[in-house]
């Protein structure tokens, strides 16, 4: 089978990390690719995702680059044998190689941290408020529709059998963007109380008080692997949206996201009664935005 030319991001950090793992046993390429009885160009192809490498002998890699057993060893060798094809194959239509990349990160996921500063995340949108902030990038109304419909498919992981912890730190700017008229952002406001009854959900605000910290950091999310060295730092961008899996960037992310949560207001509690609302916390200031739509 020849390399391909495009892998998705999937097989590209499975190729980083075997190389990470490679370079750690100071193995060289050639004697990497002697385990395979291949060629040194072999483990070149792998190591960049462009070619796959079966269960037998990613399993004997990573035996051989010292991998110890354990989570990390596991999803290393389930990322190998993963087709990539999921519910997301159903928009192929609309979306394209970088949101069929998202799709399958938070499916393998265990944990996301994300952060906005001027919207509210994906991930807690309604609809409604996801049509009117869509509709401003895509002209064709058919094609709103379908990412609408993508959109809200992938909120399925805060709601399955297994769902995703989720914690979300969203600057009070974006309670006051009216994106869709009072009574679109009402609703999103209440669906922001309403989510944060869920136990795996956390929301807090980063007040305008609290400074600019929150406007250096922009937009971000960081999907935690179910072992921590598979974390990745998504950055969403209109031209081309980057997957950061370097160590030292996802440390830096996440110090940035631990300091957003101290200077955010406390979480979000719809459960707590209203006396112990002395002091101002994020559910305080989202009704306050809300009453005064």
């Amino acid at each position: 089978m020849p390399p391909r030319s495009s892998p998705s991001e999937r097989q590209r950090r499975l190729g980083a990390e075997l190389r990470k793992l490679r370079l750690r046993a100071r193995m060289s390429s050639d004697n990497a690719a002697k385990l395979l009885e291949g060629e040194r160009s072999r483990i070149s192809y792998i190591e960049s995702g462009r070619l796959s490498v079966s269960h037998n002998r990613l399993h004997k890699l990573l035996r051989e680059y010292g991998c110890p057993s354990g989570p990390y060893f596991d999803e290393l060798m389930s990322m190998g044998q993963a087709s990539g094809k999921g519910w997301w194959d159903e928009f192929t239509d609309t979306i394209g190689p970088a949101a069929r990349d998202l799709a399958e990160l938070e499916s393998r996921s265990a944990v996301l941290r994300t952060h906005e500063p001027l919207f509210i995340p994906g991930m807690l949108q309604t609809e409604e408020y996801a049509h009117a902030v869509l509709s401003e990038t895509e002209g064709n109304p058919q094609r709103t529709n379908r990412y609408v419909e993508f959109r809200l498919a992938r909120q399925r992981i805060l709601t399955g059998d297994t769902p995703v912890t989720c914690r979300a730190v969203i600057h009070e700017a974006a309670l006051h963007a009216r994106v869709g008229g009072p009574n679109v952002m009402r609703r999103q406001l209440l669906r922001l109380m309403e989510v944060s009854r869920l136990p795996h959900v956390i929301v807090q605000v980063f007040p305008f008080e609290a400074g600019i910290y929150s406007a250096y950091s922009q937009s971000f999310a960081i999907f935690g692997g179910v072992p921590p060295e598979l974390d990745t730092v998504y950055l969403e961008h209109p031209a081309n949206s980057l997957f950061l899996r370097d160590g030292v960037q996802l440390d830096e992310y996440a110090k940035m996201f631990e300091r957003l949560c101290e200077l955010a207001l406390a979480p979000v509690d719809p459960e707590s009664a209203p006396e112990t609302h002395a002091s101002r916390d994020s559910l305080s200031l989202i009704q306050h935005v809300m009453y005064t739509l």
